[in-house]
């Protein structure tokens, strides 16, 4: 059984493609906040895969009583969890740094900064209904709750289950400080949130291995999609940019390069929910 945290639309829902060209037996859970999307995209997995296993589940991993209600109603459904995948994430008003843009022109740090955004994207965070930052609290907190809440199912001495937990490459040590986890008082929350889930991802991995339960981060570092570049200002140029430079220095050929840059996708930026799952698996 596979269970599968937003993965309604976009990369997510190729991958739940992918899982079941792989295995059309494997049985999916898609636990996604919004139900309707979460329809759609079961919807369109039967079409393609008529005999395919597809429930569905409502979770909001930035509401802790929403992770604690879902968590109960896995385990009454499910005896085991072979896989968890942990794709939910939130990037709330990006806005671009130009400043720092400019500054990063002429520094030696140039290429890692187009090829990660690190300091360039700077965003509003604000606190959720539970007294936690909004983005500390989707990205990392619930994520880890659910984990820690499915432990019944995951870690069991018959099998051996797997985690895995979406990265990115805009996660970045600089944005993260230990004595302000939440990054209350920063601009890069989503940065600092997927640092801390990598660091944490490690720690959880060390601790469950020995209860048979493998957990592994997976990072998109060639992939731009709308969660990630969804700013207002200099968005072609920006996005044009960092697509020329991860062409030269990082290999990507031309038709891949023609792909994310055709007119069919707004502005230059790769709308996830166009792509069909050899884009996702081509990218290498």
């Amino acid at each position: 059984m596979c269970l599968c945290v937003s993965l309604c639309s976009g990369i997510g829902l190729a991958l739940c493609e992918r899982l079941l060209m792989e295995d059309s037996q494997l049985r999916l859970c898609l636990a996604c906040r919004n139900m309707q999307r979460a329809e759609a995209a079961r919807s369109a997995l039967l079409t393609s895969h008529t005999n395919a296993q597809v429930d569905l589940l409502h979770l909001d991993v930035g509401s802790v009583q929403s992770v604690l209600t879902a968590a109960q109603e896995v385990k009454a459904r499910y005896s085991r969890i072979d896989f968890l995948y942990l794709n939910a994430g939130i990037m709330p008003n990006p806005q671009v740094n130009v400043k720092a843009f400019f500054k990063g022109l002429f520094s030696r740090n140039v290429i890692n900064m187009f090829a990660t955004a690190e300091g360039l994207l700077t965003q509003q965070d604000r606190i959720n209904s539970d007294g936690l930052q909004e983005v500390f609290a989707t990205n990392l907190f619930g994520h880890f709750l659910l984990i820690r809440e499915l432990e019944p199912l995951l870690c069991q001495a018959s099998q051996t289950s797997r985690v895995i937990w979406t990265s990115s490459s805009n996660a970045q040590r600089s944005a993260f400080s230990i004595e302000d986890m939440q990054h209350r008082n920063g601009t890069e929350p989503y940065s600092s949130s997927k640092y801390a889930s990598d660091m944490l991802s490690l720690a959880l991995n060390r601790h469950k291995n020995k209860q048979v339960c493998r957990l592994h981060i997976t990072i998109t570092p060639k992939m731009l999609t709308a969660l990630t570049i969804q700013i207002s200002l200099l968005k072609t140029l920006f996005t044009t940019l960092i697509w020329r430079i991860k062409f030269i220095f990082f290999g990507l050929n031309y038709t891949q390069i023609q792909r994310v840059l055709s007119p069919s996708f707004h502005l230059g930026i790769v709308q996830a929910d166009k792509l069909k799952h050899t884009d996702v698996y081509d990218f290498r």
